[in-house]
């Protein structure tokens, strides 16, 4: 990916007449918001117009957007992150980025093993971080998927936007159906503000680069607001009428602990009563639902990705890394030698 912008799309204007694609180039609404890019970010349109004539539209996407959604209860969920080969993993690339992961941390006030794990959770270490050329899979759902057009629109313009910083061919990125970028899976808008040149190569390369994806997810986090050493959540008793109505809310942080200490929901431990909370809900096992707070640090990384059951598989699974990390750490390391001889 060390073709420049400006290279490829001279080189994609002398072939486009053999590849065009017609249909796409063709169609008023690509051809107004090429026009709109075009003009509000200073893109040449000619050469914008030999870029989108090798875009591919996917309809298998389209297929994946329209499946139907299903929510499992925790006691299934979990085990598709929290489990021992990606806690195995995740303490090998620990040690493998040790210190790169302890100036991060230090830097940005993240532990860790909550970097670890989230990468761990994103792409499995890296290893799966998506098969789609990005600018198919942004364009196929903001020309192709009227619900959600708006938004990757939007986001396709920033893809164009930071392929033109990164001084990159556009047609050489990899992501997923949704064009999340890189080991942690950033959307380009995601990139463009949070992404860490932590090497110092003059790239933010979160596709090959360790460095610059551990420090990309720290920066993610730190900008939304995570406290260093601060709680994440913690297991509550529920006497309310009111349960209902926090749950609903469970993606904001409108309640102090004493807030909702007063509507019934009492913590398991000792915690600041001024701390900022939300009510959410697990199903631990069939026929049985715990209930939790989550403070600043659970509802940051909901910021990551909406969902608490995410939220709580990560801080799951950092606990477990770390645990591992630590053990393999103080583990007798062997000598080498077979031992005396018998007398």
């Amino acid at each position: 990916m060390r073709t420049t912008l400006i290279c490829t799309l001279l080189s994609l204007a002398l072939t486009a007449p053999a590849l065009a694609d017609d249909a796409l180039i063709a169609r008023p609404d690509v051809q107004q918001y090429l026009n709109d890019v075009a003009a509000s970010e200073n893109m040449p349109r000619d050469k914008l117009d030999a870029l989108f004539a090798q875009v591919q539209l996917k309809p298998n996407i389209l297929a994946i957007l329209d499946r139907p959604s299903t929510s499992r209860p925790w006691y299934q969920f979990r085990g598709n992150f929290v489990n021992p080969a990606r806690i195995k993993a995740g303490t090998k690339f620990w040690q493998a980025n040790a210190a790169t992961l302890a100036a991060v941390s230090a830097r940005y006030g993240v532990p860790a093993e909550v970097i670890v794990a989230i990468i761990g959770a994103e792409t499995n270490y890296g290893s799966n971080t998506g098969s789609f050329r990005v600018i198919d899979a942004l364009s196929t759902v903001a020309f192709d998927y009227p619900r959600r057009a708006d938004f990757f629109r939007k986001e396709l313009t920033q893809f164009l936007l930071l392929a033109r910083e990164e001084n990159e061919d556009p047609l050489s990125f990899k992501g997923s159906y949704a064009g999340a970028m890189g080991w942690p899976q950033f959307m380009p808008s995601s990139f463009r503000q949070y992404a860490v040149d932590w090497s110092g190569d003059h790239h933010r390369d979160i596709w090959n680069n360790a460095d610059d994806a551990i420090a990309s997810v720290a920066n993610y986090l730190a900008a939304h607001g995570w406290e260093k050493n601060g709680p994440t959540m913690d297991v509550v008793n529920v006497d309310s009428d009111q349960v209902d109505a926090l749950l609903a809310d469970k993606f904001n942080l409108h309640y102090t602990v004493a807030e909702m200490m007063a509507k019934g929901i009492k913590p398991l431990h000792e915690v600041d009563p001024q701390r900022k909370a939300v009510l959410f809900a697990l199903d631990t096992e069939p026929d049985f639902t715990r209930y939790y707070l989550g403070y600043t640090n659970f509802y940051v990384i909901t910021r990551y990705n909406k969902s608490t059951l995410y939220a709580s598989a990560v801080l799951e699974l950092a606990e477990g890394i770390k645990s591992a990390y630590g053990e393999a750490a103080t583990a007798p390391k062997s000598t080498g030698s077979w031992g005396k001889p018998k007398p």
